[in-house]
């Protein structure tokens, strides 16, 4: 059994065999593990040379495991410390969870428990790694002007076209599914291009009635309509020495597709109800989600105007083909949306998780939105959980299914499997503990959690052979 990505280790563990046993376990899992007998050897080589993970026997001579693990913490060490102990020591290991260790293994342990742990460990590693990258390039970034956020391959090639593309006047055409981010290419192409100290104006060509829109991009004389009781320019004029953008201009509507390819081949248009033509000086940048060319099929775009709009095309690519820039998009959210004057929220393995295997049909914008609703959610926490996300997110990381061995058809199972009532018990130990543990060790405050009685706690955790367990009162 493997984990995610190899991490050093420092083995502490005075027991010859068992520390030889671990170590090949652990070394065949790909991981580089050193080993110390004695817990004095073990906070010199962890202070002198840190490793990703401190692996403990409680019971060491020199240095007890808890003292070695408090020494780490007080010297602000990165490393993880999972303690090894005995039912005995319970109580302590529980203590040493509440000051910040990782966790804690019970002799005789299976080593894939322990590999799990640490899959677990390389995981939240890795999250932090790559937020923390995210980070000092955000904060490396010019903080003048749009920038598309992002390093992948497919968004640096977008990025190029944009560098080139805004040298030129060329009527451009973005393309791409909604919440790619096709208004921040147009307002690039415009910053980045002789007329960024022109007007940038834009039209959203869908949200206007069929009725307004010519009104809208060419505008009117007085009179010329029910309701027009004054002269009005339209947005054409209004951008004149600048750029326009046409935003689902799939939606235009015939007649002013008609105007539109004027204005682009002559630079000339008439307001309603003036004969008298206006000439201006506009770049045209279009963009659409639709497919212009079925639309043409159909009778629903003049094909003219389609190559007038397109003489460059840019293609923004879908969330879920860029998801290299996920921990950095992810990062600027989370520092866009944290209140002035808090420090963003850390997000949890499990909340990584369901970020990383969600397909975003929203793409940009659908994520920008997450991060929004959770930061809100988690409110002064500190930390976003799963449970902080939205359900459309939450809930779509796909349900646990027991795994079939080589060998084994399904529903065939292992030889050495527990029995349910040892399995019920082991899960419900467990489970005891790490409600304690979460209640700083105040076994009222966990009964109370469980629903149960302070007395039944009790019985529970000696019945489960717990030492150091206070008398109920």
């Amino acid at each position: 059994m493997t984990t995610h990505t190899p991490l050093s280790l420092l083995l502490v563990e005075d027991d010859r065999d068992l520390c030889e046993i671990l170590t090949q376990t652990l070394t065949e899992a790909g991981h580089t593990v050193r080993a110390a007998t004695d817990g004095r050897q073990a906070l010199d080589a962890a202070l002198s040379q840190p490793v990703d993970v401190v692996l403990s026997d409680v019971r060491i001579p020199s240095i007890d495991g808890f003292t070695l693990f408090r020494r780490l913490r007080e010297a602000n060490s990165p490393s993880d410390v999972i303690l090894m102990t005995a039912h005995a020591d319970v109580t302590q290991a529980i203590a040493a969870l509440k000051e910040g260790a990782y966790d804690y293994l019970i002799k005789p342990f299976d080593t894939d428990e322990l590999l799990v742990q640490l899959g677990r460990i390389a995981s939240q590693r890795r999250l932090k790694h790559e937020l923390e990258q995210a980070r000092a390039e955000l904060k490396a970034r010019p903080s003048q002007g749009v920038a598309v956020v992002g390093h992948s391959p497919e968004i640096l090639r977008v990025l190029g076209m944009v560098g080139t593309v805004a040298q030129s006047d060329a009527a451009t055409l973005v393309t791409g599914e909604s919440g790619t981010g096709k208004e921040l290419i147009a307002r690039m192409l415009h910053e980045q291009s002789s007329r960024r100290d022109g007007p940038f104006v834009i039209v959203n060509c869908g949200a206007l009635s069929e009725h307004l829109i010519e009104a809208e991009l060419f505008g009117h004389e007085r009179g010329a309509f029910t309701g027009a009781e004054k002269k009005r320019d339209g947005r054409f004029k209004f951008a004149d020495g600048g750029t326009i953008f046409l935003d689902e201009i799939a939606e235009l509507p015939a007649p002013a597709q008609a105007k539109l390819l004027r204005v682009l081949q002559e630079g000339t248009f008439e307001p309603i109800g003036s004969n008298a033509s206006v000439k201006v000086d506009v770049r045209v940048i279009s963009a659409t989600h639709r497919d212009l060319r079925e639309r043409i099929s159909h009778g629903l775009f003049r094909e003219d105007l389609y190559y007038r709009i397109n003489v460059i095309e840019i293609t923004l690519p879908p969330l879920r083909d860029r998801r290299g820039d996920l921990p950095l998009l992810t990062q600027f959210f989370l520092e866009r949306f944290t209140p002035a004057g808090q420090q963003p929220p850390t997000i949890t393995e499990s909340a990584w998780a369901a970020l990383e295997h969600y397909s975003y049909p929203g793409n940009v914008r659908e994520l920008s939105h997450a991060i929004q609703h959770a930061v809100v959610l988690s409110g002064r926490q500190g930390t976003i959980d799963v449970n902080h996300l939205p359900a459309t997110i939450s809930t779509a990381l796909p349900s646990t299914k027991p795994a079939v061995a080589e060998g084994m058809t399904p529903g065939q199972l292992p030889t050495a499997v527990q029995s349910l009532s040892e399995a019920v018990r082991a899960f419900e130990r467990d489970y005891l503990l790490r409600v304690v543990a979460q209640s700083g060790g105040k076994k009222t405050q966990a009964a109370e959690a469980l629903g149960i009685s302070r007395k039944t706690l009790w019985e529970k955790l000696k019945g489960y052979g717990v030492g150091e367990v206070e008398t109920p009162s």
